[in-house]
């Protein structure tokens, strides 16, 4: 069994963005040399996300409709904000989408659906924040 570890670091400009970070994790399993297997993808940030979902930018923008009349901004409105942070927003949209996903490894590819490809989703940005990529198989 062979086991490969990346992380994949990103500092948005913007509080929120989704990123396609689907040819990074397609270079990390090539470099694996696992030709079947499994690839997880992990943001290690309680206000980032990894989720599966088409390239399509009106689908983006219908995301962040959607996620900010779920959790709206506000630092007012969430009583994690009385910490003296202003997240908490971000919080909740990372639960929404998701904290991971984990990928079929076939034939030393990456083995997706028509359509999909793999997001970073960024809710609490402009600062450092990490991606694990753990790749395990034969």
């Amino acid at each position: 069994m062979k086991s490969h570890t990346e992380h994949l670091y990103f500092h948005t400009k913007s509080k929120q963005e989704f990123i396609n970070i689907t040819h990074q994790v397609e270079e990390s399993v090539k470099k694996s040399g696992v030709k079947e297997g499994l690839c997880l993808v992990n943001a290690m940030h309680i206000t980032a996300s990894v989720f599966i979902n088409d390239d399509e930018s009106g689908l983006h923008q219908d995301f962040s409709t959607w996620l900010e009349k779920l959790a709206p901004y506000g630092k007012d409105k969430y009583k994690h904000n009385l910490s003296g942070e202003d997240n908490g927003d971000s919080h909740l949209k990372r639960t929404v989408m998701g904290r991971e996903v984990v990928v079929a490894i076939t034939g030393g590819g990456l083995d997706f659906g028509p359509w999909e490809q793999i997001f970073y989703g960024e809710f609490d940005g402009q600062r450092k924040k990490r991606v694990l990529i753990k790749i395990i198989g034969e």
